[in-house]
């Protein structure tokens, strides 16, 4: 199993990572062609609107677009989710558009306004979630499976292949989402349940 992180722009070396204290081999994604080497993608965290016109600029976005769409397991953690949401809130366009989300930019607040708090997840009852100028959900289609909230909102979501969250999971030392990811999302595609 291989692992690629989008590492265009943002904060892809965390992630790496936390892939590989899994065990897992991880690569770094910078053109069309790394795609071919990959069981599962991370879009990471970072700049949603930078990162959408290099994935354009470097001939990524359309490849990367019909593979998910073709069942590409993705991890997507805050400007990741930003790609991944089929609408922005006062904005017009999309990136990917594949994940059936309303999202808000920046609605935790700005950098200054960066925060931690826990909630429970699988069998952790205080798993870590770190919030650095992090959009919102605000709305889902009724498919989405919520993996977690924070004061009644989901923050965490499933839909078929992806796994996006408003989050930083990436910078705690706590790797459950990323395994869940491994285990759940990309393990069950390469060995569907017959």
């Amino acid at each position: 199993m291989v692992i690629g992180v989008l590492a265009l722009q943002g904060a892809f070396i965390e992630h790496k990572k936390m892939i590989e204290s899994l065990g897992i081999s991880c690569i770094e994604v910078r053109q069309a062609k790394d795609l071919e080497k990959i069981d599962g993608i991370i879009l990471p965290g970072g700049e949603s609107t930078v990162q959408g016109l290099l994935l354009k600029k470097h001939n990524i976005f359309e490849p990367l677009q019909k593979k998910i769409m073709e069942g590409l397991p993705v991890f997507a953690t805050c400007a990741g989710l930003i790609l991944l949401a089929n609408e922005i809130e006062g904005d017009s366009s999309h990136y990917l558009g594949t994940l059936p989300v309303k999202i808000k930019r920046n609605a935790y607040g700005r950098q200054l306004g960066s925060f931690t708090t826990y909630q429970p997840f699988e069998d952790c009852s205080d798993f870590p979630l770190i919030f650095i100028r992090a959009p919102y959900i605000s709305s889902i289609s009724k498919d989405i499976d919520v993996l977690v909230e924070n004061k009644g909102n989901p923050v965490a979501v499933r839909y078929k292949n992806q796994v996006a969250m408003a989050f930083h999971p990436e910078l705690s030392e706590n790797n459950k989402l990323h395994q869940y990811f491994i285990e759940k999302v990309v393990a069950q595609t390469l060995s569907p349940i017959v």
